[in-house]
């Protein structure tokens, strides 16, 4: 093979055999969606009826689910896309701003909520404690039958592994507030609609910032939380052949993909296709980035090798 200053080598994962999932898996997104929409219905309306805010703010919780739910659905659907001439590397990215909106909207929710728990601790409200707690146990129910839905794909796939826990916590959160009813009925206790709110309320925030964090980090293309840029610069320092390396980045493209792309300076010219293959694969199971792009140069200076210019 000639050497030239320049060379490239590219590498990518096959989208339709590793991104989408089998249609059993697409099918528990589906039905996870549509039967948990209709428990938020179902939540709302009667926490409105009880006069629960605790009943609402699990219903909140059940749609902010809900809205993730779609989220993974959605991804694994944009993976299908192929790229256009516009949209180079399809729609996968919108993904990302799916979740800034999810996260966004979740903390306006959850202000009310503790807005309103925090009023009537002052001025508390009657409640119909059975209502809590039979709504409360049908959640429960719900969100048990969606994480078994889940359960089969949870350790082979990352995005029904999130969706089997939230969906498990989910059913914990349900059981809290039928507890709460529960002690209502039995201690005439009140004030425990607006505790168990404000306790559901930090568990949306817990989860809701950690999103908001990861989304912002993605949108302003920093390296997935997952991948370990240093551990990255390492392997490649280290392969045969290479003296110096520049202009790496690591970004990612969706929720579920990533994509790198690096300067190797190797002296001695392009080592050969199998060698850039061995590296590629290495790199997408080790560090989970898929579609690497790699340039080959062989000591000429290159304008992008200090690694503030970007």
């Amino acid at each position: 093979m000639p050497e030239h200053s320049h060379d490239h080598h590219h590498g990518h994962k096959d989208r339709h055999h590793h991104n989408v999932p089998r249609p059993g898996a697409m099918r528990a997104f589906a039905l996870g969606i549509i039967f948990n929409s209709v428990f938020v219905v179902v939540e709302w309306t009667y926490g409105v009826m009880a006069g629960s805010l605790a009943l609402i703010a699990d219903a909140t919780h059940n749609f902010g689910d809900v809205l993730g739910l779609a989220l993974a659905w959605g991804a694994a659907a944009l993976a299908r896309r192929p790229p256009s001439a516009r949209f180079t590397y399809g729609l996968g990215g919108s993904t990302i701003l799916a979740a800034l909106a999810n996260a966004m909207l979740l903390l306006m929710a959850i202000g009310g909520i503790a807005w309103e728990a925090i009023h009537r601790f002052h001025n508390q409200v009657v409640v119909d404690e059975a209502t809590i707690i039979w709504v409360a146990l049908l959640g429960v129910a719900i969100n048990t039958a969606t994480a078994w839905l889940f359960m089969a794909d949870r350790k082979k796939d990352l995005n029904m592994r999130g969706a089997y826990l939230h969906m498990a916590a989910d059913a914990g959160v349900s059981l809290g507030v039928a507890m709460a009813g529960f002690g209502m009925m039995y201690t005439g206790w009140r004030w425990l609609d607006p505790l168990v709110s404000l306790l559901i309320v930090v568990v949306i925030f817990v989860g809701t910032w950690g999103l908001l964090r990861d989304a912002m980090r993605l949108a302003l293309q920093a390296a997935p939380q997952d991948i370990d840029p240093l551990r990255v610069r390492g392997y490649l320092a280290a392969l045969p052949g290479v003296s110096e390396i520049h202009d790496l980045h690591i970004w990612a493209m969706s929720t579920t993909e990533n994509a790198m792309t690096a300067h190797l300076v190797m002296p001695a010219g392009h080592p050969g296709d199998d060698f850039f293959a061995d590296v590629v694969k290495y790199i997408e199971h080790e560090f989970n980035i898929g579609h690497v792009t790699i340039q080959i140069e062989t000591g000429e200076p290159c304008a992008l090798a200090p690694d503030h210019v970007v």
